[in-house]
């Protein structure tokens, strides 16, 4: 039992999944769930013996039972006790103010990683204002590498996602030829295929695969479809770099994705066999979002962003080259407008990043949330300020396969100019010698090496 008392009235919370449910900045699908505090006050009271609550106390109670759940299992299991030392001491509160403070530093985060758990990281994100968010998350610094090395300092990559309702190759071809030309594709070339057929996902990873090695592009390919979809094109001989999956934070969730631990692991090992890497080992891709395990009802009666924080120990247990938060994709019955999007999005990047995951954030929303491109704007600065690892381009910012409102090639390109960011060393390399940006990093017209890459669609 916890509690704290503000005013004249005791609040009592009954267990931990009870406390951090209260404690979470109010959210409508913790409210569709039975979960948010019933008033501001009661919020404050259960952030405030949250604040008092021991780190220590997140590896004797779990939120989820040991016994019945596996990511549970993974959580505990793994925990790193040595690496958790420097910090095992605090309280949750006092934690926050070790994180914002000098003590925090890059690399005192790094070696920290191991040690947290994801219930701890999103524990202190409830009490934290946005700018904490930000300022903690730019203080985390995770590199990875496939073709191409991401999530140095000074650099933002972006997802070129280049959908096509009927999954034809030139509409596909055309769009990853634009988000080139843009200076995009450096973190992924990702498609989400319109059906999740072998044969056509086969069919997709052989054109950008033949595109990629005809203009030498460090990059990497993905097309988005089912871990076990992926498995087969890998028994096929497809040219498979990545192996995306959606992954959630409680097992009853992973199952309704149908997947579990043993499975993402036959695909990771699977993946490792091609040897497809040049620069590094890298090849799992993950994707989450809040809300998706209550949609599933598998949240087990966990608030949502503790289970999206949850679903970060699965993504870490496979070292992946990339994770994204989708972060408005599910809709209004989860995040309701683009102020809770926009810190949703901010707490995801800092909980994965301080789990020591490389953060991506589809900045986005659905056409029937409360929110519109000016909400993207703001979160997606936010990103930028807070060290985002990448962003996703989609042609317009508008994708007409899967029906919802993203970021553009222009937005990244805003972005790295406001502040300053360039693209992964290899891919900006290539774009220098295809003549798509001068050696300041901006774009040139589109003209001689650069237009040849028009010859690979028309093909």
């Amino acid at each position: 039992m916890y509690g704290h008392t503000v005013g004249s009235v005791r609040y009592r919370f009954a267990d931990l999944r009870t406390l951090l449910a209260k404690a979470t900045p109010f959210r409508s699908g913790d409210a569709l769930a039975g979960l948010a505090a019933g008033s501001a006050e009661e919020r404050v009271a259960a952030q405030m013996a949250l604040a008092d609550l021991p780190l220590a106390a997140f590896l004797n109670e779990a939120v989820v039972p040991y016994e019945d759940d596996e990511v549970t299992r993974l959580i505990l299991d793994t925990h790193d006790r040595e690496a958790f030392r420097p910090v095992a001491a605090l309280t949750v509160g006092g934690f926050r103010e070790w994180l914002l403070s000098p003590a925090g530093t890059p690399e005192a985060l790094a070696a920290l990683a191991a040690g947290i758990t994801p219930e701890m990281a999103a524990a202190v994100s409830k009490l934290m204002r946005v700018q904490d968010l930000v300022l903690a998350a730019r203080k985390c610094r995770v590199v990875t590498r496939f073709r191409g090395t991401i999530g140095l300092p000074g650099r933002l990559s972006v997802r070129l996602q280049p959908n096509h309702p009927t999954d034809d190759p030139r509409g596909i071809g055309a769009a990853i030829v634009d988000g080139l030309l843009y200076g995009s594709g450096d973190a992924v070339i990702g498609i989400n295929p319109a059906t999740d057929d072998p044969t056509g996902v086969v069919r997709l990873l052989g054109m950008v695969d033949e595109l990629r090695r005809r203009y030498d592009i460090p990059t990497q390919s993905c097309v988005l479809a089912h871990v076990t979809t992926t498995l087969e094109a890998i028994r096929r001989g497809a040219p498979v770099d990545l192996v995306f999956q959606s992954v959630a934070g409680t097992e009853a969730a992973n199952r309704s994705f149908g997947v579990h631990l043993a499975l993402l692991a036959e695909a990771h090992d699977a993946a490792l066999s091609l040897g497809r890497g040049t620069v590094g080992t890298d090849v799992m891709y993950f994707e989450t979002g809040q809300g998706s395990a209550l949609s599933a009802e598998a949240n087990r009666g966990v608030d949502q962003q503790t289970c999206e924080a949850r679903a970060y120990a699965v993504a870490r247990r496979f070292r992946p080259l990339l994770v994204n938060t989708v972060v408005g994709f599910i809709g209004p019955e989860y995040l309701y407008d683009g102020k809770q999007i926009l810190r949703a999005g901010l707490e995801d990047h800092f909980c994965g990043k301080l789990l020591g995951l490389p953060m991506g954030c589809d900045a986005c929303y659905t056409n029937h949330a409360e929110a519109d491109q000016d909400d993207m704007d703001v979160l997606l600065t936010a990103l930028g300020a807070a060290g985002v690892t990448y962003i996703m381009g989609v042609p317009g910012a508008d994708d007409v396969m899967l029906g919802y409102q993203s970021t553009s090639f222009h937005d990244a390109l805003y972005l790295r100019e406001i502040l300053g960011l360039r693209p992964a060393p290899e891919f900006e390399a290539w774009l220098e010698a295809m003549g798509i940006v001068d050696d300041s990093g901006r774009l040139r017209p589109a003209t001689g090496r650069a237009l040849r890459l028009l010859d690979g669609v028309r093909g």
